[in-house]
């Protein structure tokens, strides 16, 4: 049986031979963007992918989601491998799609090529043969928590439950047969360095908020309407005035939009639509500034005596990285960048769903350099594509490798260690009871 350190060098080979091919894949999902739940021609990408490798696998899953699976030469745990399909909406960024506004403004297109190629180095016979357990490959739809109105319509349409793709991916089952997970996100940040360890992250939820006023003649008869925009500006700054009371340590992040503003600069605006996500690093801190946030949105109803819709929509959890995985991908990372490049960030106040996976399992969502430019913004660009796919796809595999070699007994003893958060089933309860809609009728004349 070869060693651990001779299954790498059989891994890294093929990855490096195809190194070509794996950065043409990211560049080809780079040049073809699609945000979340509308990643058609990005997922067919990656089936062409897996039927070309001769990997079974299964699509539409959470509508544009896939998974195949390959089997070790012995039992074992399961340990999935994610790449996310979609884009977000950055109309500026160089590579968008002129007519969505669509762009991989995050780094998701390397992603799903550090999951193929990772899978190329993995699935040779002489390599997998020595592995105990299961790899699911999964590249995963709408990780971006956008386009709120539309994919709450996918929902009152009963085409999935939960807005962002790994939480209705656990909804189907896909992680009910999984023991850990893994996935890399790029970074462009010099600080985290080539590869870097992380932490936690915030957790969200994510709200739809309507103001529903009366409308009136602007110059004419304004006494006879109720401004629906007076009372949304009037929430805005009662949250803003809320801000002194969420504590440091809970890194609270509260970011409103309004995506409408009335209908005619003519009219009292009598229909005014906000949404906002209210982060924190823990639920309770979560629950907290949710509620201070709808008691702001009901007093600025209240002052002018307009009503307020209110739709809580559960979002993403607090992620809880595994200390005993993180080891065994730092080691690899040393090995492929040195000591000296490797960087560590302890807690972020973005959000991911990868959070969610958390809850149930053993997770890591490390980064790997290669970028430029501040994420989600329209510098946000991927020059290094060596170090960002295949350096990332290395670094996925030789983790796989240290966990599912030698009888998997490094994977095994972690699954056996690990104290889950939560079951699937008290996941999707709790999911579930965070979604509520309110509609708050102030007194009027």
């Amino acid at each position: 049986m070869p060693s651990r350190e001779e299954l790498k060098v059989r891994v890294f080979q093929e990855i490096d031979s195809r190194a070509d091919e794996l950065i043409s894949l990211s560049k080809s999902i780079l040049n073809n963007p699609e945000p979340g739940f509308r990643e058609v021609k990005t997922s067919r990408l990656v089936a062409e992918k897996f039927a070309g490798m001769g990997i079974p696998f299964r699509a539409g899953l959470g509508i544009t989601g896939l998974r195949a699976d390959l089997v070790g030469g012995s039992p074992g745990p399961t340990v999935a491998i994610l790449g996310e399909l979609d884009s977000l909406i950055v109309a500026e960024h160089p590579f968008a799609d002129p007519s969505t506004g669509a762009a991989h403004a995050c780094g998701h297109h390397c992603q799903i090529a550090m999951l193929i190629g990772a899978t190329m180095g993995l699935m040779q016979p002489d390599v997998l043969s020595a592995l105990s357990g299961r790899l699911a490959l999964m590249a995963v739809p709408a990780e971006e928590y956008i386009e709120i109105e539309y994919r709450d319509s996918l929902r009152r349409e009963g085409k999935l439950e939960f807005l962002s793709g790994k939480a209705e991916l656990i909804r189907l089952g896909e992680f009910d047969d999984v023991h850990l997970s893994m996935m890399l996100h790029t970074t462009s940040s010099p600080e985290e360095k080539m590869l870097c360890l992380s932490g936690t992250n915030n957790g969200m939820v994510a709200k739809k908020i309507q103001f529903i006023g009366r409308g009136a003649h602007a110059g004419g008869a304004p006494h006879l309407g109720i401004n629906a925009l007076n009372a949304a500006t009037l929430a805005l700054s009662a949250i803003h005035m809320n801000r002194e009371t969420f504590r440091d340590e809970d890194t609270v992040r509260v970011h409103p939009i309004i995506t409408k503003g009335g209908e005619a600069v003519s009219a009292v605006p009598a229909d005014v639509r906000m949404e906002t996500f209210v982060r924190g690093r823990t639920i309770e801190a979560i629950l907290d500034a949710s509620h201070k946030v709808d008691r702001a949105l009901r007093a600025g109803a209240l002052a002018v005596g307009a009503q307020v819709k209110i739709q809580t929509i559960p979002g993403y959890l607090p992620i809880r990285q595994s200390k005993e995985m993180a080891d065994v991908f730092r080691a690899n990372a040393v090995g492929l960048v040195g000591e000296e490049n490797i960087g560590q960030v302890h807690h972020r106040t973005g959000s991911t769903d990868m959070g969610d996976v958390s809850q149930l399992m053993p997770v890591i969502h490390p980064y790997v350099g290669g970028a430029t430019g501040l994420g989600h913004g329209a510098d946000y660009v991927v020059h290094d594509y060596g170090l960002a796919v295949i350096t990332g796809a290395k670094a996925l595999a030789g983790t796989i490798v240290d966990l599912l070699a030698d009888g998997a007994a490094r994977g095994g003893e972690i699954v056996a260690g690990h104290r889950p958060e939560m079951t699937s089933q008290e996941y999707l309860k709790f999911m579930r009871d965070l979604a509520s809609e309110e509609t708050f009728e102030s007194e009027t004349p």
